[in-house]
């Protein structure tokens, strides 16, 4: 049995312009579905490993250290914040009135072995820093090893 495909068929232009179009009408579904906006406001992050702990660093550049809320619920970190601002100008007969409203979070399931009670946070230009101790059970199992190839 053969399978034909149905589509629908743009008849104001012929079918040689749709390839032309696709980048442009991608471009609008994403903006359409939020997935654009979204990847906006999700800040960077940076995980790293060394010896005696994990280090996560995240971009959030314009934000206050009180903007941020750092939770840790079983093994998921969850790093949050939310900025709210207003700004009103007045010039003659015009009032200008602008809100302006970012938010975003991140979990994070944590690897065996770190020290939650000693989970600290630093934020500087920018840059929100974690560094998250591994317990001495994890230091120890962290050595590396030489392993022969057979």
């Amino acid at each position: 049995m053969a399978t034909q495909a149905l589509s629908r068929r743009n008849t104001l232009l012929p079918a040689v312009f749709d390839d032309f179009f696709k980048p442009w009408r991608e471009w609008a579904n994403d903006l359409h579905d939020g997935r654009f906006f979204s990847a906006l406001t999700i800040p960077a992050v940076n995980v790293s490993e060394a010896k005696d702990s994990y280090k996560l660093s995240l971009a959030v550049p314009g934000m206050k250290k009180e903007d941020f809320k750092i939770e840790l619920e079983g093994n998921v970190l969850t790093i949050s914040a939310e900025t709210e601002s207003e700004k009103d100008e007045k010039e003659g007969k015009y009032t200008k009135q602008e809100y302006n409203y970012n938010s975003f979070s991140r979990s994070f399931n944590l690897p065996e072995g770190v020290s939650k009670e000693k989970i600290e946070a630093h934020y500087e230009d920018g840059l929100l820093k974690l560094k998250l101790p591994k317990n001495e059970e994890a230091r120890k199992n962290g050595k590396s090893m030489h392993i022969e190839i057979k």
